[in-house]
């Protein structure tokens, strides 16, 4: 996977209109899919990943 195509968890949380800690507290009580670390163990999100977190907020509003 090129790094182009991952984003980090504050990307993802600007671009959905949420706060990091927010995905987060999503992840742990299992609304939405835990996502892969990368090998300094922060958070990364690919396109389909971050594809069905909009998803979700969607379903939200």
């Amino acid at each position: 996977m090129i790094a182009e195509e991952r984003m980090t968890i504050t990307e993802v949380a600007e671009k959905i209109g949420v706060v990091p800690k927010t995905i987060i507290r999503w992840e742990n009580s299992g609304k939405v899919r835990k996502a892969k670390r990368d090998w300094r163990g922060w958070r990364v999100y690919t396109k389909e990943e971050f594809n069905d977190l909009v998803s979700f907020v969607e379903t939200l509003y």
